[in-house]
């Protein structure tokens, strides 16, 4: 009896909207998003009075510009994501074509859109974060290419460029004072180490394509060392200007944060490459709530007239 032929299945033309969501990731839109809302805290003002400002920006930051990130990332690392993460929607063929890319530009202009609506501020951060986001991917820039330059591009776009702007959008568009501006860097200066946890997973395929990582740079132990030493010391940076600007209870419990880390830190430093996603999992929430406990206690400085 003979076998009846197998039904022909076309190859597909356009991406599922599931596929879509994927390459979008919105996993990773909550860092630029909690960093807005503490730049909002930060500035002291009533977040019930401007509660419209505070939605537009998150949407803004996470589902708009982050995710275009993601899609730019994704499109321009497709043949190293082949190595490393064939199951990826582009290298896995479920995204078609040059969808990638379509999808990484209209999502782009629906942010620079969408940015109109926050003020010239909030356009023009806007526009520097979707620069910063192409420059990190795309040649012949591609800040990716070396992990000093590269992780600091994200590191700046989404926790500093977010918190500011989260600040300045609630000023009415005028420039975050020094409190915020020394936290907002020294919490970028932290979430570069976080950038660095990212890179472990992707070392041999960043190690074949010319992909100058930070693990690949330095060697998984001392790219490890590099990335606990960026996000400890800010974090204790940040506990003593608290204490500085009579925030002690503040200060501590940034502090107890900070310690808390440790154990997860230590373990990492004995085997980077198998902890990495651990202590992104359990260090860098601790790592994010500090920075909200910070912002608060601007708030309250705000609120007693001393900043």
């Amino acid at each position: 009896m003979d076998t009846p032929p197998l039904a022909y299945t076309p190859p597909r033309t356009r991406p599922a909207l599931g596929t879509v969501a994927e390459l979008l990731k919105p996993i990773t839109w909550f860092p630029p998003m909690w960093a807005f809302a503490c730049g909002v805290v930060a500035s002291g003002q009533d977040l019930m009075a401007q509660w419209g400002l505070l939605a537009l920006g998150l949407v803004l930051t996470g589902p708009l510009v982050c995710a275009s990130s993601q899609a730019v990332n994704d499109w321009f690392d497709r043949h190293v994501d082949a190595i490393n993460e064939p199951k990826r929607p582009i290298p896995s063929g479920r995204m078609p074509g040059r969808w990638g890319l379509g999808i990484a530009i209209a999502w782009t202009g629906l942010s620079l859109l969408w940015a109109t609506l926050m003020g010239t501020w909030g356009f023009v951060a806007c526009g520097l974060a979707i620069a910063l986001s192409w420059a990190y991917s795309a040649p012949p820039v591609r800040l990716k290419n070396n992990g000093w330059w590269g992780n600091a591009a994200c590191a700046l776009s989404y926790e500093g460029l977010a918190w500011l702007t989260g600040t300045a959008v609630m000023l009415g568009g005028a420039w975050p004072g020094p409190h915020s501006l020394a936290l907002a860097l020294l919490y970028s200066v932290g979430a570069h180490g976080i950038m660095t946890l990212n890179d472990f997973k992707a070392i041999e395929g960043d190690r074949r394509m010319g992909v100058a990582s930070l693990p690949v740079q330095l060697g998984a132990h001392g790219a490890a060392r590099m990335a606990c030493v960026f996000m400890l010391v800010p974090q204790l940076a940040v506990s003593l200007l608290l204490a500085h600007w009579q925030l002690p209870w503040h200060a501590v419990a940034v502090l107890v944060l900070a310690v808390l880390q440790g154990p997860l830190m230590a373990k990492f430093l004995r085997q980077p490459v198998e902890r990495a996603l651990h202590v992104s999992a359990f260090g860098v929430p601790l790592f994010v709530s500090g920075m909200m406990v910070s912002a608060w206690g601007l708030r309250q400085l705000h609120q007693q007239g001393l900043v």
